[in-house]
C-alpha cells in the first residue's frame, strides 16, 4: 500500500501532467479570457505558480513549523488570496513564460515534479504563512492545479476532467475546510441533489 507520502506525490505529479496537458491546447489563444479579469495567458502563469511556489521553498528551509495542516494554510492565507496582488502576479507568471507558454510550463513540470519525488515530505519550507512540512504544503499545490485547471479547460471550451488521484486529494481538502468553517451540510446537501449552493458559496 503506497504511503500519504507518495500518493501525495502521485497526486501532485499526475495534475502537474494535466495541467501541461491542457495549457497545449491554449496555443494561439492566450489573450482570449480566462478567469476573472485574467486572460488565458495569465491564467496560466496564475496557475504554473503552483509549481514554482514548490522549488522556490524548497529552497528556503525553515526551523520551525509554524502552519501545521493543509487546511490551516488555508485559512492563514484567506486575505492574502483576496488582495489585488494575487491578479497581479498572475498576470506577471504569464508574461514570464514568454513565446511559448505551453512550452514553457512543460518545461517547469519536468524540472519540478522530480524535485518533489526525490523529498521524503518531511523537509520545512518556508511558506507565505510561515514554516510547514513539505507533506501538508504540497496537498495546496495540488489542489491549486486541479482547480486552476478546471478553470483553463472551461476558459477554453475543453471537457477535461482531473485524474482520479488528485481529483481525490482535491475533493479531501474542499471537505476539511467545510467541516472546520460549519459549511458541510450546504455542501453535503448540493452534492446529492437536495438544493444548490448559496450563492457565492465557497471553501476558500
Amino acid at each position: 500500500m503506497d504511503s500519504p507520502w507518495t500518493t501525495s506525490c502521485r497526486a501532485f505529479g499526475d495534475a502537474a501532467e494535466w495541467f501541461v496537458a491542457v495549457a497545449a491546447m491554449a496555443a494561439g489563444r492566450w489573450t482570449e479570457p480566462g478567469l476573472g479579469e485574467w486572460d488565458v495567458r495569465s491564467l496560466v502563469g496564475h496557475t504554473s505558480r503552483a509549481l514554482l511556489t514548490v522549488e522556490t521553498y524548497l529552497a528556503r528551509p525553515a526551523e520551525v513549523v509554524e502552519v501545521g495542516s493543509t487546511a490551516e494554510y488555508y485559512r492563514a492565507t484567506r486575505a492574502a488570496a483576496a488582495g489585488p496582488d494575487v491578479a497581479a502576479r498572475g498576470r506577471a507568471a504569464g508574461e514570464a513564460l514568454g513565446t511559448d507558454p505551453a512550452a514553457a510550463v512543460a518545461e517547469i513540470a519536468a524540472r519540478v515534479v522530480p524535485l518533489v519525488a526525490a523529498c521524503e515530505g518531511t523537509e520545512v519550507v518556508t511558506t507565505i504563512a510561515g514554516g510547514m512540512r513539505l507533506a501538508d504544503y504540497l496537498p495546496t499545490r495540488t489542489f491549486e492545479l486541479v482547480v486552476h485547471t478546471a478553470d483553463l479547460a472551461a476558459a477554453l471550451g475543453q471537457a477535461s476532467e482531473p485524474p482520479p488521484v488528485p481529483a481525490a486529494q482535491a475533493f479531501d481538502l474542499v471537505a476539511q475546510l467545510a467541516v472546520t468553517d460549519g459549511r458541510a451540510t450546504a455542501l453535503l446537501r448540493a452534492a446529492t441533489g437536495r438544493e444548490g449552493l448559496p450563492p457565492g458559496f465557497s471553501v476558500l
